[in-house]
């Protein structure tokens, strides 16, 4: 009954800046919420215990809470416990009614009402049975539907978190998440959230029916079985929290795993097999004992209820036998109370798989609730204004940023840059360069200060006014795996083939399109590795030139390609400048020496700007830099 088997999938890298994404959340989730901080410190290195919820049913109340679609699953599955309830209530009552009126009547056998109360019985249990299949059906797909909005509510939400936040959590953790917590979810929604309902209003009916025939048996059965609850609850504290450093464990090794796998070639370069092989081992060691622990539990409790239900059967039968008649109790009632004693031995033998099942879901909703609780630093104003077409002017008024952990990153940034303006970014790594591109289009916001763009705040600007107008094309040129058609189609979701077509010829890479085997129908690979990373970087260019962006921010896209590449990508980014504002974070100063203002952050500051040829002879940072990269480049040749 239990089919654990976990699946990992890959994170997308770049949709938190791509409308394709947003048009899938808008048309897949209709329901969101505001979020409050909460998250596993030990997963997610956040600590936020004192709002996690404490217990099992807190977690299920609030998973509730956050899946409102499972709501009318829940009613629907009352309605079918209680079919299959009466389904299987009716066989042990028919058999009483058969025995005592129609078999062992004292006026003599009576086969007409044997008969009649036999056929009778087949079709209430032929309806029941199609009642029953109907209800689950339709308790599976509100289930399934609830899972669907869930998953794609926790995609929604990862891809909503600043980056900040992706900067301190790990892929695979979140991979993790999105995949292997919702599926415990989806496999305890179709089995055990049915068993526990289904066999709640079992023992509930079945008890019910034992009082009427014999609330004496019926007492001496709720004794037995006392002992079974105290047990249980024990174990089931205990087990709960063996499952939940299970889910720890997972998002682990799926972190581990994702790791090795995307940098398996730095692996197999440096010779890293085996420090990755223990790495691997270690992680998968820690899951196996993290499993060993909660199986323990599980193994206590199988037997727990088989003894305890044995003994109440084995009390029942021996007080039926040595005083049925003192109890007035007929042969086809002890018959029946039997056959129900043996409808309550099963919910109660198949507690511990339920149980089981039960936590292993609480524990990986508490992961989900978790990853939606983490607060969305950069939150879309729905009612937000439009950027204007063309080149955007861009307003830095002392801006502050720092992530949650360490010190400062940018301190005190103040700049205006003019609409149509080319401008290089330049300075030591760590400097701050990437942060504040960052900050440009919006993946995380200034902790201090402002940025404006088009002469707008853009906490004010809306979602896809933002994304249309500010492009940020990053130094890997992150492509999906489809065709080149289809990752340049991204940059704006309604451009036609020939919209896709002449992005290329405006951008003079019609000659290089032409030489792909397949032309635009080329696929890519995952993660565009059937190409080069200059012919990534061409195609991530034309994917952020067909929307016509009027800012166009570049973390270098000329730095880790060959010369004719270099020189293709050059005259695309000419052309591209000529129609934005062109933000190009500069790693070989070349790109400097090209550009119409130069900005040199130190240390988080910026510390001087102006055009190349006035830092040069200012003889400052810039210059300092500037020489010792002439003096790289001289020696390289």
């Amino acid at each position: 009954m239990n089919r654990k088997n976990d699946a990992a999938l890959d994170a997308l890298a770049e949709t938190a800046h791509d409308s394709a994404f947003d048009e899938l959340v808008d048309r897949s989730h209709a329901h969101r919420s505001a979020p409050t901080p909460d998250a596993d410190a030990e997963t997610d290195g956040e600590d936020r215990a004192e709002t996690r919820p404490s217990g099992g049913l807190a977690v299920l109340r609030k998973g509730v809470a956050v899946m409102p679609e499972i709501r009318e699953g829940i009613r629907v599955s009352l309605a079918f416990a209680g079919a299959v309830a009466a389904g299987k209530l009716l066989i042990p009552v028919a058999i009483q009614q058969v025995l005592d009126r129609g078999v062992l009547h004292r006026g003599g056998f009576r086969a007409t009402f044997v008969i009649t109360a036999c056929a009778l019985s087949a079709v209430g249990v032929l309806v029941l049975m199609v009642l029953s299949r109907i209800t689950y059906l339709r308790l599976v797909r509100a289930a399934e539907g609830a899972l669907f909005s869930l998953r794609v509510r926790v995609f929604e939400h990862i891809h909503r978190l600043s980056v900040a936040e992706q900067n301190e959590t790990k892929r695979g953790i979140l991979v993790s998440r999105v995949t292997s917590d919702i599926e415990t979810l989806a496999r305890f929604v179709n089995w055990g959230a049915i068993s526990w309902v289904v066999n709640t209003a079992l023992v509930t009916g079945t008890l019910i029916v034992m009082a009427i025939y014999s609330w004496q048996l019926t007492l001496i059965t709720i004794v037995a079985f006392l002992p079974v609850i105290p047990i249980l609850r024990f174990l089931q504290r205990r087990q709960l929290v063996a499952y939940d450093k299970v889910r720890v464990r997972t998002g682990d090794m799926l972190g581990e795993f994702s790791e090795t796998i995307t940098g398996a070639a730095a692996v197999r370069a440096y010779g890293l097999e085996n420090r990755a092989r223990d790495r691997l081992h270690h992680r998968i060691q820690d899951l196996y004992l993290a499993h060993r622990e909660a199986g323990r539990y599980f193994a206590l409790m199988f037997p727990v209820g088989d003894m305890f239900g044995s003994l109440a059967l084995a009390a029942v039968v021996a007080v039926s036998a040595f005083s049925g008649v003192q109890l007035g109790l007929d042969l086809g009632t002890v018959i029946a109370f039997a056959f129900l004693m043996n409808l309550l031995l099963f919910p109660i033998a198949e507690i511990s798989e339920i149980i089981d099942q039960t936590q292993t879901a609480i524990a990986g909703w508490r992961k989900v609730l978790d990853v939606l609780d983490i607060p969305i630093d950069v939150a879309d104003d729905p009612k937000g204004s439009s950027l204007p077409a063309g080149p955007l002017a861009i307003c830095a008024d002392h801006v502050d940023f720092s992530y949650r952990t360490g010190g400062p990153v940018l301190i005190d940034v103040s700049i205006e840059i003019a609409a149509g303006t080319n401008v290089a970014i330049v300075g030591e790594t760590g400097s701050g360069k990437t942060t504040f591109a960052s900050l440009l289009c919006r993946l995380a916001d200034p902790t201090g200060g402002s940025i404006a763009v088009g002469g707008t705040d853009l906490r004010a600007v809306s979602g896809p006014s933002r994304r249309s107008a500010i492009r940020l094309i990053p130094q890997d040129g992150f492509l999906f795996d489809t065709t080149i058609r289809e990752n340049v189609r991204v940059g704006r979701l309604d451009a036609t083939d020939r919209d896709i077509e002449h992005a290329f010829v405006q951008l003079g890479l019609d000659d290089w399109l032409a030489r792909m085997p397949h032309g635009l129908d080329t696929q890519v690979g995952e993660r565009g590795d059937g190409l080069s990373v200059g012919e990534r970087q061409l195609i991530a260019l034309a994917r952020a030139h067909i929307a016509h962006p009027g800012l166009l921010i570049l973390d270098e896209a000329t730095s880790a390609v060959d010369p004719e590449t270099e020189r293709a990508l050059t005259t695309a980014l000419l052309r591209v400048a000529a129609a934005a504002t062109t933000v190009s974070i500069a790693h070989r100063l070349s790109t400097a020496e090209a550009a119409d203002v130069v900005v040199v952050f130190d240390a988080g500051r910026i510390v001087e700007h102006g055009t190349h040829d006035e830092l040069v002879a200012l003889g400052g940072v810039y210059a300092s830099l500037h020489q010792s990269w002439v003096g790289a480049t001289r020696s390289q040749t």
